[in-house]
């Protein structure tokens, strides 16, 4: 709040964003077409409440941009999220939560960075195939992508036997949080990490007071994204509403 002439209290109007990108590219979930993600910079980090609306319209995070699509001949991308206390794991899900829980040590935290994640991430990206061409992540890359936040952003750590196996970039608002992005050791055969913190990415809501988890977005053609709609029941942002899916 500032002060008028008058010494009445005023609402702040300097901008809070600026447009710092906003050029068509190819789409990184549908080969062949074309993308176009405008990336809007944060001036200063927002509050809890702030990031709610911002997750509600859609809004994901890059460092500490924020963007949504606005793709000229196309609408697959669909935000997704789930209704924490809603959710029941199925019967394979409960499997792994238990298993996890026999051979998993989780820590959430303030993200951190060093070259065990670093190199972490860059060998996920690589057995996953999802380099496409891209040279490996330095620290800095790892930094600017992940951790330098316009927002409250932690990560969750995986163990297995004393061993980093994992983690979870997330970003908490008010009501909510948003899974930034999951790295992890394809090798582990013991435990889906995959899948397991998504499960305690539910489960961390729950704990904290939260009502939803946002999964970013939900494409039905793409290999990579369409495992989202696993999770069930969920809500997607369609036409501009939030409409519930059970099946």
């Amino acid at each position: 709040m500032t002060r008028g002439e008058d010494g009445s209290e005023e609402e702040e109007t300097s901008p809070v964003e600026f447009l710092a990108y906003d050029e068509p590219s190819d789409c990184p979930y549908l080969p062949g077409l074309v993308a176009r993600m405008p990336l809007r910079m944060q001036l200063r980090r927002l509050s809890h409440a702030e990031f709610d609306e911002r997750l509600a319209a859609g809004d994901r995070r890059t460092g500490p941009m924020l963007y949504k699509p606005d793709c000229p001949a196309c609408q697959a991308c669909e935000p997704i999220r789930i209704v924490a206390a809603d959710y029941r794991p199925n019967a394979t899900q409960r499997r792994l939560l238990r298993r996890g829980s026999e051979l998993i040590t989780m820590q959430v935290q303030p993200a951190v960075i060093d070259d065990q994640r670093v190199e972490l991430f860059n060998l996920h990206r690589e057995l996953r195939s999802l380099t496409a061409g891209e040279s490996h992540l330095d620290a800095e890359g790892y930094e600017s992508f992940l951790t330098l936040s316009c927002c409250d952003t932690r990560e969750i750590a995986y163990y297995l036997d004393e061993t980093l196996v994992g983690i979870a970039i997330i970003d908490v608002g008010a009501s909510a949080i948003s899974a930034v992005y999951t790295f992890y050791d394809p090798r582990v055969k013991e435990v889906s990490l995959g899948t397991y913190s998504v499960l305690q990415e539910i489960a961390l809501c729950t704990t904290l007071g939260k009502k939803w988890l946002y999964l970013g977005y939900y494409v039905s053609q793409s290999e990579h994204m369409r495992y989202k709609g696993n999770y069930l029941p969920h809500e997607r942002l369609i036409g501009g509403e939030w409409r519930e899916f059970r099946k």
